[in-house]
């Protein structure tokens, strides 16, 4: 097997996401043949080097899982949390796999979330470059004005960049109205940046659909993806072997 990115072959491992794993070799969490390595563009060979996280022995996943997670509000979307609140792994009891989340929902935050240790699948599905439509439903402390929500649709400057295009409509009328939000970025707290530009706040926010999956579990509940849900997502980010 050629050399490859060690935070790519991190990721293929199931440890964690490819920037969770740049943070974890940055942190020198990360050693190969005996030596801790920080530096980012640091490569290895996943079948013939020694690769540990934290003094763990890396070896590829028997199998990729793959599970859709309802991410109940008051939960991090982290493997573990220093302030020892409850994260979503504790919501994956059962699994034997070592999976860990698609993204990130904020804290405050609910709804569909993945769960896999397909780390390339991941990469991919949170990339934007492959556009993977994303849906929240939200709820804010006001009506948008026709201007706003063209604004809102054609994007706002966030942390010195633009966001991409994004879609909303409103759903349900009143003076705490409700919106449909489609976005293929998932950068951290967009939605809530996004409204609180136009000066609105959110009061609620659930992610209802990633592509073509639709949130159909219970809060706090996870399930399985079926294998055509599995081989569709890999087709729609150019995966096609499984």
């Amino acid at each position: 097997m050629p050399e490859e990115r060690l935070q790519k072959i991190l990721a293929h491992a199931g440890v964690a996401s490819r920037r969770k794993s740049e943070e974890l070799i940055v942190e020198g969490r990360v050693t190969v043949n005996g030596k801790t390595v920080i530096e980012l563009g640091s490569k290895a060979d996943f079948e013939h080097d020694h690769i540990k996280v934290d003094g763990r022995l890396l070896r590829a996943p028997k199998r990729h899982s793959y599970f859709m997670l309802n991410k109940p509000k008051g939960c991090v979307t982290t493997a573990s949390d220093p302030e020892g609140r409850e994260t979503v792994m504790h919501l994956m009891r059962g699994v034997k796999e070592r999976v860990y989340p698609v993204g990130r929902l904020d804290y405050h935050s609910e709804g569909l979330l993945l769960m896999t240790n397909d780390g390339e699948l991941a990469h991919r599905i949170t990339a934007p470059a492959h556009h993977v439509m994303k849906t929240y439903v939200v709820k804010v402390t006001g009506a948008l004005t026709e201007e706003q929500e063209k604004g809102f649709r054609e994007g706002i400057p966030m942390h010195g960049r633009k966001t991409a295009p994004a879609e909303i409509k409103r759903i349900k009328h009143g003076a705490n109205p409700w919106y449909e939000v489609k976005i293929a970025e998932g950068r951290q707290n967009q939605i809530r940046v996004m409204f609180k530009h136009f000066g609105k706040l959110v009061e609620k926010l659930r992610r209802v659909r990633v592509a073509f999956l639709e949130l159909d579990v219970p809060p706090g509940r996870y399930r399985a993806l079926t294998s055509k849900e599995v081989e569709r997502l890999r087709k729609l980010v150019k995966l096609e072997a499984s």
